[in-house]
């Protein structure tokens, strides 16, 4: 890989590795009002990335275009509070495991959807190590109890988190990382407000307690500020194909953290999944080729690399 591929791998790997361990943050926030909870963690993560925002922000916001901001205020409801709502949602007739294995499946349909959209077809290194994710993905987490209620919900968190790395693209160039996770959270922040009043009138936000208060700063601090940003810094680097194959690593990384609080263990098959995890990824993000390309003999006509330009890569 070269500086720019290798960077924006780490980028991408680092961000899925902290929503991962998010989950442990997430199961003690069950008795919060939802839109509340979401509200606080938008508005203070919008707070917070303003400032780091760069010059000229009110001169990129105001150069968007009508289209533009009707794609972030989806990219907000879809990707970011509908994600949230629908696993809640699937959770209470479905056990964890099930959207967790449905949204596992995010790669591969990243990996088929976003070339369709950019009239291409899709590579086949990346279709196939999207499917060794989504597999070590699902066998890490392995399957539960559902309906059908379950399923169509977790269909739906499946949807949100391919709509995350989808609907972000065309917005990514003009606003570059920082200044597209302020707004896209100051977006769903507004949206938590307007949802938890219709749902739940004057009970949808109330003072959290400790526990609830460092649950909410690790969500809005650690898991927004720093991986949104990690996330579509990687995304403009490696572009969202490759970019969510590392979403593989979000289930490896909550699994990895569940025993250190008593809520799962960490056996042989987290361990096979997250090898078929690791597996995957290096083969659609092309590092087996290359370290083969490597290793060639001189003259073999396997070193040398054809670079080919992907959705929101410099390259492209």
């Amino acid at each position: 890989m070269n500086a720019t591929t290798t960077r924006g791998a780490l980028l991408a790997a680092l961000a899925c590795v902290l929503v991962g361990g998010s989950f442990t943050a997430n199961s003690v926030l069950g008795d919060y009002p939802y839109a509340g909870g979401q509200f606080l963690r938008y508005g203070l993560a919008c707070l917070l990335l303003v400032p780091l925002a760069g010059k000229g922000t009110a001169a990129r916001l105001r150069a968007l275009t009508l289209r533009q901001w009707v794609r972030l205020a989806l990219l907000a409801a879809v990707g970011m509070v509908g994600f949230n709502l629908a696993v809640i949602a699937a959770e209470r007739t479905a056990e964890p495991a099930v959207p967790g294995v449905f949204v596992g499946c995010a790669p591969v349909v990243v990996a088929v959807l976003v070339p369709l959209l950019d009239g291409r077809r899709p590579q086949r290194t990346v279709l196939y190590g999207a499917l060794l994710v989504a597999v070590g993905a699902c066998t890490v987490q392995g399957w539960g109890r559902t309906d059908g209620a379950g399923i169509a919900f977790s269909v739906c968190a499946l949807a949100g988190e391919v709509g995350f790395a989808v609907l972000a693209v065309p917005v990514l160039r003009p606003l570059g990382p920082r200044l597209l996770s302020a707004t896209v959270c100051a977006v769903a922040a507004l949206e938590s407000a307007a949802a938890g009043l219709l749902a739940d009138g004057g009970g949808w936000l109330r003072r959290p307690d400790a526990v609830e208060t460092s649950a909410l700063l690790w969500q809005a601090v650690v898991v927004t500020v720093v991986g949104f940003v990690c996330w579509y810094m990687g995304v403009q680097r490696i572009g969202a194909e490759r970019a969510t194959l590392f979403s593989g690593l979000i289930p490896v990384a909550a699994a990895c953290t569940a025993p250190l609080v008593g809520t799962g263990s960490y056996g042989l098959a987290q361990v096979a999944g997250s090898a078929l995890v690791g597996l995957g990824v290096a083969l659609g993000s092309g590092a087996l080729r290359r370290a083969e390309r490597k290793r060639a003999p001189a003259g073999s006509g396997l070193s040398g690399e054809r670079t080919t330009g992907v959705p929101g890569s410099p390259r492209a």
